[in-house]
């Protein structure tokens, strides 16, 4: 399984599953495992692809990178890489970074749908009525006939309309950062974005956290949104400005289903737990069942690709 170099240095891959545990690996490399230990599996000078270990801090996953010399690839399991970003001028010339685009998007498209849900048919408060064993009956919103706008239409925005198509919605409306066409429709620039929002019920946010996104659902662009509208985001926390989505939610005028929140983890004492008409899960869009055999096929034709010399998946950056 291992090779030599021209130097006569071992190639080693790290990776934070089991190489064992996944099938067609290519031959001409070493495989190790490493998932944030303290110690590490090897010489980090001698690995020429880093698998960076999933839901770690970006303290922990950016540590080893300081020895890897001869890095080739980065390549993270999420689609965002923002957490990678700081690490990429440490990186030898001309690294390749690349995320996960397409491995999350079943399950996060499928959390996003919950969460729409559970929002809008008060599921939250069915479950504090059974806690404490009273039947409350109630009329509750349907996501029939309503109006969802997307914002961030990639590989998991599309898996979301997929999801909604049984729903009868009455329109869904898309929105990325440049306009494009669609077998579906169009895709709407990120600069008609404020005009869009008064008409929408749902707004879903499953854009890349960017220094353009980054604080995007201020004040003025809540302000935007119907009364009553429901707020989903799957993607960043930092996309949201925490105070401003507070001051709508403590009003009652907006809902909200957040799987990410800006602080995250959320503390204790936050007053955004106790805000009227939220739903708070804990970042687990991504981790499920469909998340470790994605995560294998992702690495095996990556792997593949790599040792033939081919053009890689999913490049996000290039270090200079």
């Amino acid at each position: 399984m291992a090779t030599a170099d021209p130097h006569g240095d071992v190639n080693d891959v790290w990776l934070p599953i089991p190489p064992e545990e996944i099938e067609g690996l290519p031959g001409g490399l070493r495989y190790l495992h490493w998932d944030a230990g303290v110690d590490y599996p090897a010489d980090p000078e001698r690995c020429v692809f880093y698998t960076v270990p999933y839901m770690k801090s970006a303290e922990i996953s950016l540590r080893p990178l300081a020895r890897m010399s001869r890095v080739r690839v980065v390549q993270t399991l999420t689609a965002g890489v923002e957490h990678m970003l700081p690490g990429l001028p440490q990186m030898p010339s001309g690294t390749r970074l690349c995320n996960a685009r397409g491995l999350h998007d079943a399950s996060t498209a499928e959390l996003a749908l919950a969460l729409i849900l559970a929002a809008l048919r008060g599921l939250p408060g069915f479950v504090r009525a059974q806690d404490v064993g009273e039947w409350r009956p109630g009329f509750h919103p349907a996501l029939a006939d309503k109006s969802v706008l997307i914002v961030g239409y990639g590989s998991i925005g599309s898996a979301i309309e997929d999801r909604l198509t049984p729903f009868e919605c009455a329109r869904v409306v898309r929105v990325a950062r440049t306009a494009r066409d669609t077998v579906r429709g169009p895709v709407h620039p990120l600069s008609e974005l404020s005009a869009l929002l008064p008409a929408a019920d749902v707004v879903v946010l499953a854009a890349p956290l960017t220094e353009e996104t980054r604080g995007l659902v201020g004040r003025d662009f809540l302000a935007r949104m119907k009364d009553g509208a429901l707020l989903v985001n799957i993607a960043r926390g930092g996309i949201v400005d925490t105070a401003a989505l507070l001051a709508e939610l403590q009003a009652g005028r907006l809902r909200a289903a957040l799987d990410v929140t800006d602080p995250e983890p959320l503390p204790a004492d936050h007053p955004l737990w106790h805000a009227p008409g939220v739903l708070i899960t804990p970042h687990v869009g991504g981790p499920s069942s469909a998340f470790l055999p994605r995560a294998k096929r992702l690495l095996r034709d990556q792997l593949t690709l790599f040792a033939a010399g081919e053009p890689l998946r999913n490049v996000v950056a290039t270090a200079d």
